[in-house]
């Protein structure tokens, strides 16, 4: 996420290093690269504009304190100004009103709206939320049915609507299904279009007429960039926006429409969505998004998702046989695998870290496919041969090879970064080491050599 930003930012801040004083003159030559990168990141005119005049006017003439770089006063000023760009602070859901609170979703069609419907039922289904979900796309039954098997995955009911053209009737039947039936929230997705239209914006202004949402979220796909700031602008001119929903933000290494949609519209960023799995939408903070821009990391993110994924009693179990000196073995590894798959995979983990902790894999990708082939050799063993791979000889490892569908080479490279994982465990054990610790895990999965 944002690696070009945050490399060309990395190198601003690398040549103020070693100066005594922060000037006109240095301040000048950094902030003309920070512009440079900014704009390369297809970040909006105007915001840079302003963005650069209020960092230059907080940080000219500023007195470097003794236990500071200028390069680290001036980070810190960028970091401010970056959060204020994007809101200061999260914006949550507003839900107090009398239930059925009504959530409206618009956007253009592919931008992730019914997909973030199906994740933003399932974050406040775990928030003891009865939700239901309604699809208004009258002219795609694709959507209809995309939305109901995603309720069916989640468990979450869908209102299956007897056939209508007109987007408010279904969504009329459904707050008045959700109103009998005593749920909390209803979801509403609408129709999207390829591009902005006055039928579509003339059509979504009547559905939201007619139930009168509490929240109006505009759902955007971050990877256009500056399209998707003036998408934004455009939605926001037409229906009473509250917030916005930026998607596909893991696969921005730009940044763009993060920086700039909250200054053009004026309506915060309240979610992320990161990935295709239904637990990949996160709540926007801005002062942790500037951090992750500026390779800080975003560790109190890390802190939550591990709360949520985390089998804390498996957690436990795993510190107790650690600290009585018992050697971790391929049961504790398949366990984590499984944890951290729970929190998003090894490239979601290692993006909230700082960047020090990460240089190692820079630029190296895992998908789950990677790991999830890792799991089928451990799954292929049998559980004498998890406990203590020693035992592996030629045939057992054949014989693991065939059932995983992977080549015998491969089970003596995992068995031989293996060893070397057990070796930084056992230096977790003993209380630091976590840099060498991911580094360990990258090096177990493939593709991460």
């Amino acid at each position: 996420m944002f690696d070009n930003l945050t490399g060309r930012l990395a190198g601003v801040m690398k040549s103020l290093r070693g100066q005594a004083r922060l000037t006109e003159t240095n301040i000048q030559d950094a902030l003309r690269e920070v512009r440079m990168a900014l704009l390369e990141a297809d970040v909006a005119l105007p915001v840079v504009k302003d963005f650069i005049a209020h960092v230059k006017e907080r940080a000219l003439g500023q007195e470097v304190l003794a236990s500071l770089t200028p390069g680290q006063a001036v980070i810190g000023v960028v970091h401010d100004e970056m959060t204020k760009l994007m809101g200061e602070h999260n914006a949550a859901l507003n839900l107090a009103v009398k239930p059925p609170a009504v959530i409206l979703m618009a956007g253009l069609q592919g931008a992730g709206k019914t997909t973030t419907c199906g994740k933003l039922a399932k974050m406040l289904r775990e928030q003891k939320k009865k939700v239901l979900l309604v699809s208004c796309d009258v002219y795609r039954p694709a959507a209809m049915e995309q939305l109901k098997a995603l309720g069916k995955q989640l468990d979450i009911e869908y209102f299956d609507a007897p056939a209508t053209d007109r987007p408010e009737k279904t969504a009329l039947a459904a707050l008045d299904y959700a109103d009998k039936h005593f749920h909390d929230v209803l979801i509403v997705d609408t129709a999207g279009r390829l591009h902005i239209d006055e039928a579509m914006m003339e059509e979504i202004k009547q559905l939201h007429a007619a139930v009168k949402p509490i929240e109006t979220l505009f759902v955007v796909d971050a990877m256009q960039g500056q399209d998707a700031v003036n998408t934004a602008r455009a939605f926001n001119d037409a229906l009473p926006l509250t917030g916005v929903v930026l998607t596909k933000l893991d696969g921005d290494a730009r940044g763009g429409a993060a920086l700039s949609v909250r200054h053009i519209t004026g309506k915060p960023i309240k979610f992320a969505g990161v990935g295709e799995k239904l637990t990949g939408l996160e709540p926007f903070h801005p002062e942790r998004m500037a951090s992750r821009i500026l390779g800080m990391g975003d560790v109190l993110s890390l802190i939550e998702e591990a709360q949520r994924g985390v089998d804390q009693e498996e957690a436990v179990k795993l510190a107790k046989k650690m600290k009585s000196g018992k050697s971790f073995d391929l049961e504790d590894f398949k366990a984590q695998l499984v944890q951290m798959k729970k929190m998003g995979g090894l490239n979601a983990l290692m993006d909230k870290l700082p960047a020090q902790l990460t240089q190692g894999a820079a630029g190296q990708q895992v998908d789950d496919k990677s790991i999830n082939r890792v799991e089928g050799i451990i799954n292929s063993m049998t559980p004498a041969e998890r406990r203590n791979p020693a035992i592996l000889k030629a045939s057992r490892k054949r014989r693991i090879a065939a059932g995983s569908g992977v080549q015998v080479q491969e089970i003596n490279r995992l068995l031989s970064q293996f060893e070397q994982m057990q070796k930084m465990m056992k230096m977790m054990s003993k209380g630091g080491g976590m840099a060498k610790m991911m580094r360990g895990m990258k090096g177990m999965l493939p593709g991460m050599r």
